[in-house]
């Protein structure tokens, strides 16, 4: 019981945290890139305060539950769960030395003005964006082949009982 509870626990955290940085990859960037500059400085200044604390709990309830699922299982259940643990930090890392730094350039630009080449500092953002949401999402999916795993394990003896009848 203990196991299913961190597993359902990994899969809600890791595919919020996939959920939120997909929703940002595909709605987020593409209208930052379609207002004018100043506007899109303000929002993703203000966007990444709300960001803080939501995303780090993402991040971190992803990483703490996806590897305290491999430390309880064993096999290939904790190759998975390791994995996307590991997934799940690089996320936060690729976040916090990429992404971060770049936001913090952000914000001073929303109050002065940005440099001639921001441009190039953006689409670095976008990639270090694309590489953790790229991260989550394969974590989520690592998560989701344990429980399909697991039911596809749960059908068979029913057949099994079906076919000796």
């Amino acid at each position: 019981m203990r196991i299913r509870f961190v597993h359902g626990f990994a899969l809600l955290s890791t595919g919020l945290l996939a959920g939120a940085f997909g929703y940002g990859a595909a709605n987020l960037v593409p209208t930052f890139n379609a207002v004018p500059l100043a506007m899109r400085l303000s929002f993703h200044a203000e966007l990444m305060k709300m960001n803080g604390i939501t995303m780090q709990a993402a991040m971190g309830a992803s990483i703490l539950s996806s590897l305290t699922l491999a430390v309880l299982t064993a096999g290939r259940t904790r190759l998975l769960a390791g994995a996307a643990g590991l997934l799940a930090l690089a996320s936060f890392l690729i976040t916090r030395f990429g992404n971060v730094p770049i936001n913090g350039r952000i914000k001073q630009w929303a109050l002065t003005s940005a440099p001639a080449d921001h441009a190039e500092i953006l689409r670095r953002w976008e990639l270090f964006n694309n590489m953790r949401t790229l991260t989550a999402f394969a974590a989520f999916v690592l998560l989701i082949a344990l429980a399909v795993g697991r039911l596809r394990v749960a059908v068979r003896p029913v057949h099994d009982r079906a076919d000796r009848s």
